[in-house]
């Protein structure tokens, strides 16, 4: 694949999995998934536990390296070496260069506990983008007040309940100007309540146009939010389509059998 990013459909494809392949010692979580991700489109991976999809998710910014298979953003391909579980990043410059290209929000905040919420949203922009102080505070400032949390900017993460504090985690991740964001289960973490405004968040930047590829176990969600919506099973794409396909005309016998799981939880 070459540098330029290759159109589908009339659309750039920002992400795409070739055929990944995954294992943890005997364990084969992902055996062989493939899926584009094109520009300004939301993706929900969904799945019962196990299914693989916090793992795919991981995948795509090398924080597991696939065994076998193809990762590439913006249709650069992620250099790797060697083969089976001795395969590893070729090239840390590359991925380094990638990572700043790719915001993660995790089930678990990861903030800075002795940073102050600014100054966990302004580091990776300062540090590793190496940009003008000023500059960054502003932007920062901006996106704490984008997700309803300006006025904690000078709070530390202890002063904050957990819906806040993802906040907050989402803030540092739109901070570096990522082309996708990654969201693994971002509201599992949290009760109901607090969850709502971590969603409706997520909801607003997808509203804006930036893709997104989420790993949720919220049906409504996925529904409402989606462009696109991928099944899991056992580590294959058991189906995917539209959010009406998917939720309203399902074909595969254990996606009807997870759904009706999830909606009587």
């Amino acid at each position: 694949m070459s540098q330029a990013e290759p159109v589908v459909n009339g659309a750039n494809v920002v992400v795409e999995l070739r055929n990944i392949h995954k294992s943890f010692g005997e364990l084969e979580v992902l055996k062989g998934v493939s899926f584009t991700a094109n520009e300004g489109q939301v993706i929900s991976l969904i799945g019962s536990s196990g299914s693989g999809k916090s793992t795919l998710l991981r995948c795509i910014n090398m924080l597991e390296v696939p065994n076998q298979g193809d990762v590439a953003i913006g249709g650069e391909v992620i250099s790797l070496v060697g083969n089976g579980h001795a395969r590893r990043i070729g090239d840390e410059n590359q991925i380094r260069r990638i990572r700043s290209e790719l915001g993660m929000v995790f089930q678990s905040f990861n903030l800075w506990a002795h940073m102050t919420v600014l100054e966990n949203v302004m580091e990776a922009p300062l540090i590793v983008q190496k940009r003008q102080r000023a500059e960054v505070e502003a932007e920062a400032r901006a996106m704490l007040d984008k997700v309803g949390i300006g006025a904690k900017a000078d709070a530390y993460p202890s002063q904050l309940s957990g819906g806040q504090q993802q906040r907050a985690a989402i803030a540092r991740a739109l901070c570096i100007n990522p082309r996708v964001m990654l969201f693994d289960e971002p509201t599992s973490a949290l009760d109901p309540e607090l969850g709502v405004e971590v969603l409706r968040v997520i909801k607003l930047l997808a509203d804006e146009g930036r893709t997104m590829i989420l790993v949720t176990h919220d049906m409504d969600f996925a529904r409402s939010v989606s462009d696109h919506v991928i099944f899991l099973h056992q580590g294959l794409i058991e189906e995917e389509g539209t959010p009406d396909q998917v939720f309203g005309a399902t074909k595969s016998a254990r996606l009807k059998q997870f759904l009706n799981a999830a909606n009587h939880d």
